[in-house]
């Protein structure tokens, strides 16, 4: 960080341990308060540690969150509504949430961007942003099965928000 970067709030920062390093993402809030309270909720309970980046597609995203690994499942937390935006846009290292076809169906499966996708913006929820350690998400091993399957694919190692630090 430079100096003119302002200080992340510790209690809306998500560490994101990877493999190859760690992966520092900022919560949106004010963009996203359901979903970021669902997800803080879900890494303070462990729910994320462990399981993989099922669905890695060169270019587009990179998708994980679901305790199967089949991109079928979710916890057992209430699915979320909606909180689409047209104060923020899918960019490099935007964090969505997955969902089903019904756009109120979000519950533990997110993505984090590879690139730019404007199709994305107002269909699914942005609720954060990696401000450092992107180049650790560049290294997930890539899906060649259908829709970007991984096959042994790199796992979360922890997942953890910033303020629940030792």
């Amino acid at each position: 960080m430079t100096d003119q970067t302002p200080a992340l709030d510790p209690e809306n920062t998500l560490n994101l341990d990877l493999k190859t390093g760690r992966v520092v993402i900022q919560l949106l809030p004010n963009i996203a308060p359901m979903h970021v309270a669902q997800i803080k909720t879900l890494v303070r309970k462990g729910f994320y540690d462990g399981t993989v980046f099922h669905r890695v597609i060169e270019g587009f995203m990179a998708q994980g969150g679901d305790p199967t690994g089949t991109g079928t499942g979710g916890s057992d937390l209430d699915n979320i509504r909606a909180e689409f935006t047209d104060k923020a846009k899918f960019l490099r290292g935007t964090c969505g949430m997955a969902r089903s076809q019904s756009p109120h169906s979000a519950n533990s499966q997110f993505f984090i961007m590879f690139e730019p996708a404007s199709h994305l913006n107002g269909q699914y929820t942005i609720w954060g942003q990696v401000v450092e350690g992107m180049e650790h998400v560049d290294q997930l091993k890539r899906g060649s099965g259908g829709g970007g399957t991984v096959s042994n694919p790199d796992k979360i190692e922890k997942f953890s928000v910033a303020a629940d630090a030792a």
